[in-house]
């Protein structure tokens, strides 16, 4: 494990996973830029020597501004996580194309177009780490989740090719794949399906989904920053970590099951 001071930027830093890991990454003592359009909820990061960074990734001049601004204070930029994204759920039928466009934009476009801006000084540099935060939906899936999972599913495929390329430049690319964690993450994926789909002919299963959530015990988001930091101060990181409630369990079960017995497996904790 490398112990040696980095320049660190995390996105989607103003709760949740962002928030935990750009505090955990301070306490090793790393220089940490948070990330986030919220930028009031980052204040106390100055006081514990870390910065705050105004960023809308869906803003290709507010990314760019937010990666200059570190390479003009730093000169260079060591590992960048991506950690902003959001979760939209609804039936397919239901979800406006626009708003499965906007997720795709959070979560994959947005992030693309970070480490494209990133990667210049990496490569300049010959080393670097990038970690995209996907999740267990990255492998498995849900009913009234398939633009979320699609943007997931995307950005497993998406990385994998990133890390080949990358590779003869020195450059690191990781790919974490968090459970169920207690976030406003579910709050908000609850409040787009329910608003899109909880009325009409997916109330039902809207409603079965609602329960699952409320019922889901999440693990903190401190189980995820502990494997970014391992995985940022890690000499040869590992291409995949895997951590919080139920992550390991439903990968494990996905490997193992037939699609369909993967499908009677999800419907029987609909129940």
């Amino acid at each position: 494990m490398s112990t040696s001071k980095q320049v660190i930027l995390v996105t989607g830093a103003s709760s949740g996973i962002g928030l935990a890991t750009a505090e955990a990454l301070l306490e090793r003592g790393h220089t940490v830029y948070g990330a986030a359009r919220r930028v009031d909820r980052m204040a106390h990061l100055g006081a514990r020597g870390g910065h705050a960074l105004a960023l809308d990734v869906t803003d290709d001049a507010s990314m760019e501004a937010a990666v200059q601004t570190i390479l003009d204070a730093e000169g260079r930029v060591d590992a960048l996580v991506n950690n902003a994204g959001y979760g939209s759920y609804g039936a397919v039928e239901e979800v406006p194309i626009d708003e499965a466009r906007r997720q795709f934009e959070v979560n994959l476009f947005g992030l693309a177009r970070m480490i494209q801006l990133v990667l210049p000084s990496m490569r300049a540099q010959k080393s670097g780490t990038i970690v995209n935060v996907s999740s267990m939906g990255g492998k498995v899936y849900f009913p009234l989740g398939a633009w979320y999972h699609a943007t997931k599913h995307a950005l497993e495929g998406f990385s994998d090719s990133l890390r080949m390329e990358l590779a003869e430049h020195g450059v690191d690319v990781v790919i974490v794949e968090p459970g169920a964690i207690r976030t406003e993450w579910s709050d908000i994926a609850q409040d787009h399906m329910d608003e899109t789909s909880g009325s009409g002919p997916y109330a039902d299963l809207t409603a079965k989904m609602t329960r699952l959530f409320e019922g889901s015990e999440g693990s903190p988001p401190t189980v995820i920053a502990d494997v970014i930091v391992e995985a940022v101060e890690a000499d040869s990181p590992k291409t995949r970590y895997v951590a919080g409630a139920n992550a390991r369990a439903l990968l494990t079960a996905r490997a193992l099951l037939p699609d369909r017995a993967f499908d009677t497996l999800l419907r029987s904790q609909l129940k």
